[in-house]
Parts: structure tokens; sequence; C-alpha cells
């Protein structure tokens, strides 16, 4: 029966590729609806998997759903590598979180006394110890924390695998814009796709394509740096790398052959996605003081993408109306929500109960529970 059923999933980033490739495999015939399918916030990102650095009091169902998918992850990119005959880009090095000054360091302290209170205990390193884990780290550095258990996944790498993956399952790639999604059908620019059940994953977009989204979804701009080590230059650490910066956050996540990923500045400016000098100066200036051998790195690129936000920061995951599913609004946390993202939504065509931890990103959470 399930082959018989047409899906239509509309957004070709990272949540809608890893739904895809789900649903084809398990049988559906899937229609993938995205005018430039891997090009928005998905290729952008820096690609980190850390429920636990990212942790925040009061976000506990994100933390929850976050470490639900990272237990995911391996067997998830090990799947992935079968299926596309492409490397995952799944990195397992670990994570260390530093801080700059007495400020960073309170704030690290209470991020580990708050992981401790949910049981999630973290290694505390002095600016020494860390820079023994990692040398290329500077002697501003003056303590951190070690999380080996959050990991990162080369964003580019993934969605090539993904995208590779979801053709050779069956997914139908249709290059073309949605305009609005309803029971039954996607509304596109010049045409109409009918289909039995629509997954809207469009990211910063989807509020664009259904009225239970219309405002529940916003853009939120983030600028990235990519850089790559010279011959001359120390090279990256080995580890993502990550903390506050005189109280700015800051990432430096590797890459192979040299590269480095720089994150990450935050605006609410709209669909903006122009890099500015003001963005690329605070992103140098907080990284050099966690590492300042990145003064001899090329510049490789800078670029903009827009997260798909929501106002309590868990995405939107769930029916809005009979056919017609949300699998959105996951802002910093796309790659990480990937593999329990896709398993929840081929859950929902085979008309399963979403598991405990699904359910606190059920869509109805925005307007009472009514759908």
């Amino acid at each position: 029966m399930s082959g018989l059923v047409r899906v239509a999933v509309v957004g070709g980033g990272v949540i809608g590729t890893s739904v895809a490739w789900r649903a084809a495999t398990a049988g559906y015939r899937v229609s993938l609806i995205d005018p430039e399918p891997a090009s928005g916030a998905s290729f952008v990102a820096g690609g980190m998997l850390a429920p636990v650095a990212e942790a925040w009091p009061g976000e506990e169902d994100l933390l929850e759903l976050g470490a639900v998918s990272l237990r995911r992850w391996p067997e998830f990119a090990a799947e992935l590598e079968r299926a596309s005959g492409l490397p995952s880009g799944l990195r397992t090095e670990g994570t260390l979180v530093v801080g700059v000054d007495s400020a960073d360091r309170a704030e690290l302290d209470n991020l580990a006394d708050y992981l401790a209170t949910l049981g999630r205990v973290v290694t505390r390193h002095s600016g020494r110890e860390l820079r023994r884990l990692e040398p290329s780290l500077g002697p501003a550095v003056r303590g951190g924390l070690e999380v080996p258990g959050d990991l990162a996944v080369d964003n580019r790498v993934a969605l090539a695998a993904l995208r590779a993956a979801a053709t050779a399952a069956g997914a139908e790639h249709v290059l073309a814009r949605a305009r609005a999604v309803r029971a039954g059908a996607v509304e596109l620019e010049d045409s109409v796709l009918e289909c039995d059940v629509a997954v809207i994953a469009a990211g910063a977009h989807s509020g664009e394509l259904h009225p239970l989204l219309r405002g529940a979804v916003r853009p939120v701009k983030g600028e990235i740096l990519r850089l790559r080590a010279r011959s001359t230059a120390l090279p990256p650490p080995s580890r993502t790398v990550r903390g506050p910066v005189h109280g700015r956050q800051v990432y430096l996540v590797p890459r192979d052959d040299g590269g480095l990923v720089l994150g990450a500045t935050q605006y609410e400016v709209g669909f903006d996605t122009e890099v500015t000098v003001g963005g690329v100066r605070d992103l140098i200036a907080d990284a050099e003081q966690v590492m300042p051998g990145i003064a001899e790195y090329q510049l490789v690129e800078a670029i903009a993408g827009l997260r798909p936000g929501t106002g309590d920061n868990l995405p939107l995951l769930g029916p809005l109306e009979p056919g017609v599913i949300a699998a959105t609004g996951h802002h910093r946390n796309g790659f990480l929500l990937a593999p329990v993202t896709a398993d929840a939504v081929l859950g929902m065509l085979r008309g399963e109960t979403p598991q405990d931890e699904v359910k606190a990103a059920d869509p109805g959470r925005h307007n009472g529970g009514q759908q």
C-alpha cells in the first residue's frame, strides 16, 4: 500500500532531503520540490551536532530531542554512506567549549552546573589542559569544558550524499518553487503537483506556504567564514571549538584538508542574506582570541544564510491538517535533528503515534493545540 502513496516534500535542504530519502526508501512515491536544492541555510551551515554544548535553561525539550537525534547519527551516517556510495561527512572528534575572560568562565561554570542537574556530565579543563588537547588554542583561552559526545558533520559533504541517496531510492527532483501547500496538492509557479501527503520543509520560507505557519517561522540571519590553513600556518584543531568570547558566541569547526568554518553571527533582519563588514570583523576578531593562528589562513568564502527560527527554538514537527505535515523551524539545529525528524515524518506517514520527545515539537502548541 505504501508504494501507492505519493508524498511531496517541499524544501531541498538537509531536513527535506533526509525526509525524501527515508520516505522513498520505505516505498513511497516521493517528489522533492526546490528550485535550487541544497542552496539555503543547509549549504551555509557550520554542521555542529551539539545539543549539550548549546543547552540552555528552559530548553530541556530541545536538549532531549537533540540528544535522541545525536544518538542516531552514527547509524544514520553509516546508512547514508551505504545508500549513496559517498562519504557522510560525520566527524566524531568531539567538542571543546572555551572562554577567554572571567565572565566567560563563569558562564561555562553555570553551563556545567546546569548540565549536572540534568545528569549530563562534562569535563572542566584549565587553559593549559585545553592547549594540551588542542595546541592551536591561544593563551587568551583561560578555561573550558570538554564535551566528547557533541560531534560535527561537513554540511556540504552530507548534502551531496543525501541528494544521491534520495535519487537512488527513487525520489523525483522537481526544480520548481512552491507557492502554497494544501491538502492534496502543492501549488507551483505554473502548475499544481497533486499528492496524498505534503511535507513542508522549506526552512525560513515555510511560513509563506501554509496559513498555520504564518508568523510561526521567521528568518534568523547567520554569517559564516570558510578558511583554509596555508602551508606556513598551524593546522586547525581536530575538535570543534566554540564558546563565548567576552560574551559573544563564536565557533570554529574543522574540515578535511585544512579547512575551518567560523561562525556565527545572528541577526533578526528579515530575508537579508548579504554579508556585512561588521559581521566579518567580529567573527575574525573573536576567532583570533581563541586561535591566533588563523591570521595566517586563507579566506576562502564569506556567506550568509537564513536559519528558520521559532519562538521557543523547538522545530515545528507534526500535522497541520490531514495530508499536510510540518517539518521546519529547526533554527541552528537542522543537521543535528535530521535523523529524528526523518524518522518522525516516516512514522507519521505510517500512522504511528509520535514518540514522547517528538510530541513537544507539535506545531499545535502555537495555536492552543488547534489544527
